[in-house]
């Protein structure tokens, strides 16, 4: 290679000999990056071998969740000899998508086998993605098609018990989204202009910000006393026709003192969080194409299905794996490096000779407590009953909130979630039977969209995920991550490295298990090129 003459061609040599990761720290070192930013991924080449003349080596992955499928992915990218362990009969991990004939048994020993109709799905685990998360990017690489996730309907249902006047009420979302804007757009227009914001504001501003409050709650002006009356966002009680009919507003608006106790307004927040602002995504045909094309990607001969992991060893020279592979058998899998994504509570459950203070790190990661319950319907009531496409009903029942599909929209049948929830109302609907969670969550839902909820049910499939062999929670939380546990994840153990979206700060997102494979791909390639 020719000496470097400037600081283009340094660069350069950097970027070829210690990859992407390296290159960015140098930049960062002589000013020429932040040094603080994550470096834009590169994903490894042949090349790098090839320029370098160092050899490939080998790469044992623990789990074919989206994390070990994406690490593989990108590995094979460059010619690594790489292999999947994956204890499920399939691929995706908690990137589960549940259809007629799915058959699983828990931990708790029930069985339940799906009697879904034909093009009829629950996503039992992620089913959205947001607009500028990684995962569309890799949607539109592995050539997965996707369609809209309605994540917010104007025309979905808060039902609140225990709130006052409004108790066990179903309030549509516009009318809730009205009344809660109109209210607190009242309260500060006479606040502003009776002067109590006249050391923050200038005259100027205090008029300016009337003007907006006007408009954003839709309330009177100075002379009507900025009062809020209720308007058409309200929604119709007759909806505007022909001829003569203008409609029927859906008025008087509730009493501001009922607003405020009915707790509607503390679900609109979410609207605006980065990871749930609409538009959002889905993949077509279920959340599980993502899984089965990075399977398609990294060829289902470098997958064993079945395997489900006895003990690891680092033996320094490269990593042993013992797992029971098909008809219970004890088989060895040997590589130069390991990558396991196998979460935490199950993991360190594993025998391994991993070191105190990694045993320690995957014992202080919480499992979190989630479920779903998916309900077939003969008809889709929702659409020709109620008007709803897609969306969610919040409540504060412990079913937490129904899904609407954002799919088969007039089709002949469809699937509601008739709960996602999380924490002690999971671990509630977990201690369940599968019949007892269906009847359950039907009971509370009747109480929203009556009877129709009961009499029209088809059939239901349900997931208890910390009751889900293999995963044993819907997620982790870390009680903090300054406590050297989280970062002790983040680097290898030996020849031992760690990915998954519990090592991120998209924990619960795929796109977290993306960018900590690419992160665990980016070290790992720079530790072969530089060794």
């Amino acid at each position: 290679m020719a000496i470097p003459q400037t600081r283009r061609q340094f660069l350069q040599a950097v970027g070829v000999t210690g990859g992407a990761g390296v290159l960015y720290s140098t930049m960062g070192a002589l000013g020429l990056a932040p040094a603080h930013a994550s470096p834009p991924f590169r994903a490894p080449r042949e090349s790098d071998f090839t320029l370098t003349g160092r050899a490939h080596r080998s790469v044992l992955i623990l789990g074919a969740g989206i994390a070990g499928l994406a690490t593989a992915y990108e590995l094979r990218k460059a010619g690594y000899k790489v292999r999947i362990l994956e204890a499920r009969k399939r691929p995706g991990g908690r990137n589960w998508t549940v259809r007629g004939g799915t058959v699983e048994t828990d931990l708790d020993g029930h069985t339940q086998r799906a009697r879904y109709a034909k093009g009829q799905y629950l996503n039992a685990g992620p089913a959205r993605i947001a607009q500028h998360m990684v995962t569309l990017d890799y949607c539109r690489e592995l050539g997965v098609p996707i369609e809209m996730f309605g994540n917010q309907n104007a025309d979905g249902y808060y039902y609140n018990e225990g709130v006052g006047a409004l108790s066990a009420t179903p309030i549509r979302h516009r009318t809730a989204k009205a009344d809660v804007y109109g209210y607190v757009s009242e309260l500060l227009a006479k606040a502003t202009d009776q002067g109590a914001l006249d050391g923050q504001l200038t005259s100027d501003d205090k008029e300016r910000l009337l003007a907006f409050l006007r408009n954003f709650g839709s309330i009177g002006g100075r002379a009507d006393g900025w009062k809020y009356t209720g308007s058409t966002r309200r929604g119709y009680l007759v909806d505007p026709g022909a001829g003569t009919e203008a409609g029927t507003p859906n008025l008087p608006p509730y009493a501001l003192s009922d607003v405020l106790a009915s707790g509607v307004g503390q679900y609109f927040s979410f609207e605006f969080g980065w990871d749930q602002a609409m538009l959002m995504f889905q993949p077509v045909g279920g959340m599980d194409r993502i899984a089965y094309a990075l399977e398609d990607a990294v060829g289902g001969e470098r997958i064993t299905y079945g395997a489900e992991v006895r003990s690891i060893t680092d033996k320094g020279s490269g990593v042993e794996v013992v797992y029971t592979g098909p008809g219970g058998r004890l088989s060895v899998a040997s590589a130069d490096f390991c990558v396991c994504t196998i979460p935490p509570q199950v993991l360190v459950k594993i025998p391994s000779n991993l070191t105190p203070a990694v045993k320690d790190a995957l014992a202080y990661a919480q499992p979190v407590s989630t479920g779903k319950i998916g309900l077939q319907y003969g008809r889709r009531w929702w659409e020709e009953d109620d008007k709803i496409y897609s969306g969610i009903t919040n409540t504060n029942l412990d079913l937490s909130t129904i899904w609407y599909p954002s799919y088969g929209y007039h089709g002949a049948k469809g699937i509601v979630v008739g709960y996602y929830n999380f924490g002690g109302n999971a671990d509630a609907y977990s201690a369940l039977t599968p019949a007892e969670r269906q009847a359950r969550a039907i009971e509370q839902g009747v109480k929203i969209h009556g009877e129709k909820y009961r009499t029209e049910l088809e059939t239901a499939f349900s997931v208890a995920w910390r009751r889900t062999r293999y995963s044993e929670g819907g997620w982790v939380s870390w009680p903090s991550r300054t406590s050297g546990h989280y970062g002790r994840l983040l680097e290898p153990d030996g020849n031992v490295y760690f990915a998954g979206d519990h090592l991120s700060y998209y924990i619960a997102w795929q796109a977290g298990a993306f960018e900590s494979a690419r992160k665990v791909v980016t070290d790992l390639h720079t530790r072969v090129l530089s060794s």
